[in-house]
């Protein structure tokens, strides 16, 4: 089973003037954390709601010239065993890169298979050819001069 999971994570910049100059930042910080090594992590601001009013809010909280921004990093999992497994190797993956960074999973789907329910469409191996294998010697019917 393979899965996607999204991870919140709390990415603390300093010397910012603004919200967006804290989120190009923070995305910025982010994605030298984990480059080279989880370069197929999809970065992108996080989404925050108003606790009393559900309101949207922005992805960076900034004060005295610090900020606060909430990101969402995105990966896929593959092979693992349940939701709970697939959350637990995402966490580590990503918060190994990124010491000190408070990191929290907000959701998990499963993916689904290309090949899941399409196994009739797949193209049979032609019976008429063989393929030539160097350590049996096998040859293919058309060098034989005729199908078998």
């Amino acid at each position: 089973m393979d899965c996607r999971v999204v991870v919140e994570a709390a990415v603390p910049v300093y010397d910012v003037a603004s919200a967006d100059e804290a989120v190009r930042i923070a995305i910025s910080k982010t994605g030298d954390m984990l480059n080279p090594d989880l370069n197929y992590v999809e970065i992108t601001m996080g989404a925050r709601a108003c606790p009393h009013c559900e309101g949207d809010l922005e992805p960076a909280f900034v004060a005295a010239d610090e900020g606060l921004v909430a990101l969402e990093l995105e990966m896929t999992v593959f092979n693992v065993e349940d939701d709970q497994h697939a959350a637990r190797i995402a966490r580590k993956e990503i918060g190994q890169r990124m010491r000190n960074i408070p990191l929290d999973v907000l959701r998990v789907d499963t993916v689904e298979e290309e090949g899941e329910g399409e196994e009739a469409d797949e193209p049979d191996v032609d019976e008429d050819t063989e393929r030539v294998d160097d350590t049996n010697g096998a040859v293919s019917n058309d060098e034989r001069g005729g199908s078998s």
